[in-house]
């Protein structure tokens, strides 16, 4: 066999990717942002969308579900093959930091998620009063997480600024696998 063919055979790796967040945070719209480069008018996810983002040759097989307090049971039910999880946070919601907090470790406890790496986009950071990521990282003590990669990043999800970055670290994790 030449080559070429057993380079055709090669497929390409997929990576899954689970994007979760309270309810409002900007997921989908953080989500569609990477897809199509522009804000798409969104409502609340009941249930999930699934779309593939494609950075250089990373494929990324991303899974946006819903962050109401009654879906946030069923999270779990797409763990399974999880390499990434983006958690999006509402930087602009203290009120509810530490419920994401506490949903954050409860993911990381579980064990379908022992191998996954953590971005966490800080969302809404064009927002006047939004926390900075270094108070975000104190009040979810990420320091604390030595057993999981992880990467916050500032964002914005109308504007788009603070996602390629975000992505670009997953690629480069990705390709470190």
């Amino acid at each position: 066999m030449s080559p070429l063919c057993l380079t055709q055979l090669v497929a390409t790796e997929e990576h899954k990717v689970i994007i979760v967040g309270l309810d409002n945070a900007g997921k989908t719209t953080i989500l569609y942002q990477l897809l199509t480069n522009e804000v798409i008018h969104t409502c609340p996810t009941i249930g999930s969308n699934v779309e593939e983002i494609v950075l250089q040759k990373t494929h990324f097989l991303m899974w946006d579900i819903g962050g109401q307090e009654a879906l946030r049971s069923t999270w779990s039910t797409h763990y399974s093959n999880t390499e990434f999880i983006i958690l999006v946070i509402d930087s602009t919601d203290r009120d509810r930091l530490l419920t994401t907090r506490e949903e954050l470790y409860k993911m990381l406890a579980h064990e379908a998620l022992r191998d996954a790496s953590i971005l966490i986009f800080a969302n809404k950071q064009d927002m006047k009063d939004s926390m900075t990521i270094v108070e975000i990282s104190q009040f979810l003590t990420l320091s604390a997480i030595k057993d999981h990669p992880w990467h916050i990043q500032g964002c914005c999800a109308l504007t788009g600024e603070g996602l390629p970055a975000g992505l670009q670290w997953m690629q480069s994790r990705a390709s470190a696998n």
